[in-house]
């Protein structure tokens, strides 16, 4: 081994498995490893784990080699996300886990999940690698090559014992907070809807030419792909509340214009992703936020957006400057065409009446939708 202490041996290897960008949740045990990985590596700092699996997969689908690095208690946040997406479509996702609860371990609340992982994984079918000791850091380098070889997820274990001994210079003390100043004013007014999701997708792809599609799952996906399918188009089956995650994946791994089908239900479920965007600032990057009040998908049940929540509020709230409400398939155009290249992510929140067109299934296996949306970037 090259590196003097276990940390730098995981950047070395991150380094020879060329990683574009590490997804991380700290963790007391890798206090050491983190300053080394955003000083070497582009950075994405999350709120919750299944962010991370969402913007891992829009990186990878964007042609780059993400990885994530986390405490092993967001694997037990994390794995719908990897089973629906990551196994579903055969992305590939390596995950540098620190594994609490087995080795010295002092919080309780660490050892239920820490002591039963190997056996969910195991029974999950997700690949995983035990790594007790520094001299087994370079199992690493399998992980992350198998991830990729065979496009599946594969967690790195790594217990405490690995760093309790090094020496690797300790990280500088934190930022004070930035002084800022937040002046949100805003008076938003939601009109009764005149058209349906149907109309307004069926409006926004006639003037969709060169840019990503990326929908959210069940109906929505369903009618794009009877309103215009395209390579270009990319269909979410599951996962619920990861469209956005994955958009802003593909839009810093893109320069292509990214454009976002999600919905109010979704929103609500993950609204850390609106903060995730905020903080990476893509200037390519347009959320369409289908607000029809209701879980399309499940039989219209209400979501709180029916009569509480404000979608575009709630996007000006975590900081995201471009927003606007339309109501009809005029102003969605217009809204479109006007804020596209605003020098920032943007959120035109798309005010419909809860009504499901009847259309079929999707007629392309899970696998067949990611590769043939990767080969179209690379057109």
């Amino acid at each position: 081994m090259n590196g003097s202490f276990p940390e730098e041996q995981v950047i070395e290897i991150l380094k020879d498995q060329h990683i574009d960008l590490a997804a991380t949740l700290p963790c007391d045990r890798m206090k050491r490893l983190l300053p080394l990985i955003d000083r070497d590596f582009k950075t994405v700092k999350m709120t919750r784990e299944e962010n991370g699996v969402g913007i891992c997969a829009g990186f990878y689908l964007g042609g780059k080699r993400p990885i994530m690095v986390i405490q092993s208690t967001g694997l037990g946040n994390m794995l719908n996300a990897l089973l629906s997406l990551n196994v579903t479509y055969g992305i590939p996702l390596p995950i540098i886990a620190s594994w609490r609860g087995i080795y010295k371990e002092k919080i309780p609340a660490q050892i239920p999940l820490g002591q039963a992982l190997p056996g969910i994984l195991k029974a999950s079918n997700i690949k995983y690698t035990i790594i007790d000791s520094y001299p087994k850091l370079e199992l690493l380098d399998h992980v992350i090559s198998d991830a990729f070889e065979n496009n599946h997820p594969h967690v790195a274990l790594i217990l405490p014992s690995v760093w309790e001994e090094s020496e690797c210079l300790f990280p500088p003390a934190p930022k004070e907070i930035l002084s800022r100043v937040c002046n949100i004013e805003i008076t938003s007014r939601i009109s009764i809807p005149t058209i349906t999701r149907y109309q307004a997708i069926e409006s926004l792809m006639s003037v969709i030419d060169g840019e990503i599609i990326v929908s959210n799952l069940g109906i929505p996906s369903k009618e794009l792909y009877h309103i215009r399918d395209r390579p270009l188009n990319f269909y979410m089956l599951g996962s619920m509340g990861l469209v956005s995650a994955i958009g802003l994946g593909l839009a810093m791994a893109q320069d292509k214009h990214v454009v976002v089908i999600d919905g109010d239900g979704s929103l609500l479920m993950n609204p850390n992703a609106l903060t995730q965007i905020t903080a990476q600032w893509p200037s390519n990057l347009t959320i369409i936020a289908i607000n029809n009040g209701a879980y399309g998908s499940t039989g219209n049940q209400e979501t709180l957006a029916c009569g509480c929540n404000d979608m575009e509020v709630l996007a000006r709230g975590h900081g995201i400057q471009y927003t606007i409400k339309v109501h009809n398939e005029d102003e969605l155009l217009a809204a479109y065409k006007k804020l596209k290249d605003m020098p920032g992510p943007v959120l035109i929140e798309t005010v419909v009446r809860p009504v499901n067109e009847v259309v079929e299934e999707i007629p392309l296996a899970p696998v067949k939708i990611k590769d043939r949306f990767m080969d179209a970037l690379l057109d």
